[in-house]
């Protein structure tokens, strides 16, 4: 038997280009019990309509039954939960305190940063601070040596200002 037509249609099917018409026929055609072996495993897709309709129907007591379920269901109570200011308030204030545990840490740790950092210039001057040797010192020079060490604070940012 040629079947040509059915497998025209059925390409035409796949691009959707058929019609309702055409699908009846198709479905016609596959809810046959003499079916080609190379078109079988198209028969579960177009006899599905009266397959499925047969199986399964929806009983008489369906309405019924639904309502009951729906009626046995007891209402579900909401207890409605009271929350405080300060509960509300609480993740706020634990970012508050993480904010305020790094700022306190951070200050802790940068004031011994800036008490051991010297100017460099400041370090350069005082490693050339005056060192004398007692026999090549004339009275005049003299006077101006002193034992304790010079506060570079004072003396030296005046003359890195000017350059």
């Amino acid at each position: 038997m040629d079947y040509k037509y059915i497998e025209q249609l059925l390409e035409r099917y796949w691009a959707a280009e058929t019609t309702l018409e055409e699908e009846g026929i198709l479905r016609t055609f596959f809810s046959q019990k003499d079916i080609p072996a190379e078109m079988m495993p198209y028969r579960d897709l177009f006899a599905y309509e009266t397959t499925e309709s047969e199986n399964h129907h929806l009983g008489e007591d369906f309405d019924a039954r639904i309502l009951a379920m729906i009626q046995e269901e007891a209402p579900a109570t909401v207890k409605a939960r009271e929350i405080s200011m300060r509960q509300r308030f609480m993740p706020l204030f634990k970012a508050a305190a993480v904010v305020a545990i790094i700022l306190t840490i951070g200050g802790a740790l940068q004031r011994p940063w800036d008490a051991s950092w010297n100017d460099p210039r400041i370090e350069y001057a005082n490693s050339y601070s005056l060192q004398v040797d007692s026999a090549d010192v004339t009275p005049m020079q003299a006077e101006n040596i002193t034992d304790s060490p010079v506060d570079t604070a004072k003396v030296i940012p005046t003359a890195v200002a000017k350059d």
